[in-house]
C-alpha cells in the first residue's frame, strides 16, 4: 500500500516522541515533585503553592530537580515507544485490513495506539518507579541520584520492584492514549 511508511519515517516519529515527551516531562519535574508528595503524604503541604514554597525554603532551587534524570530517561523512552510504535502498528493494521481498511480505520487507530502504549509503558515503568520513590522517600532514606536509585531498587527488589506500577500505569495510559490518537486522527 502506498500509505505504508519506511524506517526513516518511523525513526523520525521515535525521535519526535523522545524529544516531546522527555523534555516536557523533565520541565515539569518541580510540579511533579509536589504532586507525588501530596499524593504519598497527604497533609505534607497545604496546596501546590505551599509545596513550592516549602521546597524552596528547605532545599533552594536545587530541590526542584529531584528525579529529573529518571523523568527525562523514562518519558523519553515512553515517547519513543508511543509515537514510533503507533505509526508502525498503524501500517501493520492498515496492511492487514487490505481493501477493508477504510471501514476499519478507526478500529486500527485504537488498536495501534493501545499496542504502542503497552510497549511505551514497559519502557517507562522502571524509571517512573525510580522517580516516584526518589520524590516521596523520607529525606536520607533513599538515594537522590537517579542511577543509584534505579540500581538500588533493582538490587533490593529485582525487576519486579521496577514494574510494580505497570498494571495501574496501563489502566491509566492505554485508554488515554487510545482517546488521544483516535481523536487526533479523526480531527485531522
Amino acid at each position: 500500500m502506498s500509505d505504508v511508511h519506511d524506517m526513516a519515517y518511523y525513526q523520525k516519529c521515535m525521535v519526535g516522541g523522545i524529544l516531546s515527551c522527555g523534555i516536557t516531562h523533565a520541565i515539569v519535574t518541580p510540579l511533579d515533585i509536589v504532586k507525588c508528595r501530596m499524593q504519598a503524604n497527604p497533609g505534607m503541604y497545604k496546596g501546590v503553592g505551599d509545596g513550592f514554597k516549602q521546597i524552596k525554603a528547605q532545599k533552594g532551587l536545587g530541590g526542584f530537580t529531584l528525579g529529573w534524570l529518571p523523568t527525562l530517561v523514562g518519558y523519553s523512552a515512553q515517547g519513543f515507544g508511543k509515537f514510533g510504535f503507533y505509526e508502525i502498528f498503524k501500517d501493520v493494521y492498515r496492511t492487514a485490513a487490505g481493501e477493508n481498511e477504510p471501514k476499519y480505520r478507526t478500529v486500527g487507530f485504537a488498536l495501534s495506539s493501545a499496542c504502542a502504549e503497552v510497549i511505551a509503558d514497559v519502557l517507562l515503568c522502571p524509571w517512573e518507579a525510580t522517580k516516584v520513590r526518589m520524590q516521596t522517600a523520607a529525606e536520607g532514606t533513599f538515594p537522590t541520584n537517579g542511577v543509584t536509585a534505579f540500581n538500588q531498587i533493582r538490587a533490593n527488589e529485582g525487576s519486579a520492584g521496577l514494574y510494580k506500577g505497570l498494571k495501574p500505569l496501563w489502566g491509566r495510559q492505554v485508554p488515554y492514549t487510545i482517546v488521544k490518537f483516535v481523536a487526533f486522527e479523526k480531527i485531522v
